[in-house]
């Protein structure tokens, strides 16, 4: 079941053949291969060292493939965290991100635990596409300086002043640092033609380091920026930073565990896609939270599911978690032996690797593809774009969330109506019920409810029931087409009920809904009309109307 609180590879290895391992280390060693130049470069673009990108692809790996809800999940540093990370970077140091970090695993933890997995599904598409496309437009951006070997100190944290830096800096630029970039992508696009047994960014790695190394290139090198680097994991220690630094930093955790639960989710369903596999997101929820409390104690950064690493796994046959635990083992040994150099590799080629991935990540299709959408989606993914680049992550889920609600509100008011019909029923000819209610004696009205009967609609039922309500001696209120009401619906349901009894008019509710009917109960206000006001059906409330129309004759 999708919501079980046990890890996937427990179920995996009850029926684990010498065939599934086979098939998980080849595709373990592939997935570690790919890793290793992605790790790199996003704990260098997250404003970290290199050893720390590759630290958390360790570690975190490690953890969301052995305690994780999804068969072939791979988890690690990915882009989506870059933009976050960054900015805390930049504003509270290492201290600061380590601390938001194990908040967020802690926060990822009691979301899995009390089985809030599903709810991510909730968050609206045009949301998660504009903050995803405005992520992927400032990693690109923050790799200029080095694809173009820009002579800066450093790069701007703020959008536009970063754009303007790049202009005013422009006449430095490298041709050899150009031509390494260029070089690096061409390989990256074309090398799958040849094979993809062997990672298209690795060989562009290799490639692009070895002609800058015997060429003598002129090229700033990740030796040259962060000098000797050593990726032997550090012993484990806590953070440590002020409480009032702590305070601070509770937003960033939210924003860090609510992306991690997004981004892990949907790769996790993406992999169902391609497997036809069930994953289990609360337990997954749960892996990513023990995966980002780990991280930062072994000098790592957040981790989350990579989309582009699991797909990569899945083509390459892997058939449970235990390729996702080859493929940390796979990182970690090539980091141990070749770590060394890993400092030669030039900045130009790490930003041509993350141009890629920025390209793949926007999912530009999708993006354009919306402006066939309503306008107001169209609204919600500019604005959360646009916030995303401009302002920042944060401010731009919140914008784009509280947008899509309000929306959502005013679209179920549309839905929702109330329509007077009985001037239908006394010209029906030929129904069923046309006999019944053709001699609909007059004083007696009938009200129809149609749709979902929440805050956003009872202000519009109010309005309706105000302007369009004739003194009448029996009013029917049918309500087979109300499949769920709210405290706001009931509150107007019961307000409109009260002022016609006042008026001297009786109210009928006819052909409620399990839902309704159930709220309405609790509410008390079945209990305040009585069995006598309530009917299964409208023939039977119109009975009773006509005896009511009767009585008073």
């Amino acid at each position: 079941m999708p919501g079980r609180l046990v890890p996937q590879i427990v179920t995996s290895l009850r029926q684990y053949r010498a065939a599934d391992f086979g098939a998980d280390m080849l595709a373990g060693v592939i997935v570690g291969i790919v890793a290793l130049p992605l790790a790199i470069a996003f704990g260098i673009a997250s404003g970290v060292s290199p050893a720390q990108g590759v630290y958390t692809a360790i570690i975190a790996g490690f953890v969301i493939s052995a305690l994780g809800g999804s068969t072939v999940q791979i988890g690690g540093p990915t882009g989506a965290f870059v933009v976050i990370v960054f900015g805390i970077v930049s504003k509270y140091g290492y201290s600061g991100l380590a601390v938001a970090t194990v908040m967020a695993g802690v926060l990822l933890i009691v979301m899995g635990v009390a089985r809030l997995g599903g709810a991510i599904k909730f968050i609206p598409y045009p949301v998660t596409t504009g903050f995803t496309a405005g992520i992927a437009l400032i990693i690109a951006s923050q790799q200029i300086k080095d694809v173009l070997g820009l002579n800066m100190a450093s790069v701007p944290a703020e959008f536009m002043e970063r754009m303007q830096r790049y202009a005013e800096t422009l006449d430095t630029m490298n041709m050899h640092a150009v031509a390494l970039a260029l070089m690096t992508i061409g390989i990256i696009l074309l090398w799958p033609f040849v094979t993809r047994r062997v990672p298209s960014p690795f060989v562009a790695l290799v490639a692009s380091t070895a002609a800058a190394s015997f060429l003598g290139l002129e090229v700033e090198t990740i030796g040259s920026r962060f000098g000797d680097i050593s990726f032997a994991l550090p012993a484990p220690s806590l953070p440590s930073i002020s409480l009032a630094d702590a305070r601070n930093l509770v937003n960033p955790a939210i924003t860090i565990a609510l992306l991690a639960a997004i981004e892990s989710l949907l790769s996790a369903v993406v992999a169902d896609g391609m497997t036809g596999h069930r994953h289990r997101s609360n337990m997954e929820l749960v892996a990513q939270g023990v995966a980002n409390v780990a991280s930062p104690l072994f000098g790592g950064i957040p981790a989350t599911g990579a989309i582009a690493r699991t797909a990569t796994n899945i083509r390459n046959g892997a058939r449970s978690p235990v390729a996702g635990i080859v493929h940390t083992a796979t990182l970690l040994l090539i980091a141990l032996a070749l770590g060394r150099w890993a400092q030669l590799i030039p900045m130009c080629v790490l930003g041509a690797i993350l141009l890629v991935v920025a390209y793949n990540m926007s999912e530009w299709r999708s993006f354009v593809g919306l402006r066939h959408a309503p306008k107001s989606d169209i609204v919600v993914l500019l604005i959360t774009f646009g916030l995303t680049v401009v302002v920042d992550l944060t401010v731009a889920i919140e914008a784009g969330m509280v947008m899509a609600a309000f929306l959502f509100m005013k679209r179920m008011a549309d839905v929702a109506n109330v329509s007077v019909i009985t001037r239908e029923f006394e010209e029906a000819n030929g129904s069923a019920s046309s006999g019944a209610v053709r001699d609909l004696p007059r004083g007696v009205i009938v009200y129809e409810i149609n749709g979902p009967f929440f805050f956003g609609a009872a202000e519009s039922f109010k309005q309706t029931m105000s302007q369009t309500m004739v003194r009448a001696r029996v009013l029917v209120l049918r309500m087979r087409n109300v499949p769920a009401i709210d405290a706001t619906g009931m509150h107007a349901l019961q307000n409109v009920v009260r002022r016609t009894q006042g008026d001297g008019t009786l109210v009928l509710l006819c052909e409620i809904q399990e839902q309704p009917i159930i709220a309405l109960g609790k509410a008390g206000l079945l209990t305040e009309l009585g069995p006598e006001q309530t009917y299964e059906t409208l023939e039977g409330a119109l009975d009773r109307a006509r005896r009511e129309v009767s009585a008073t004759l």
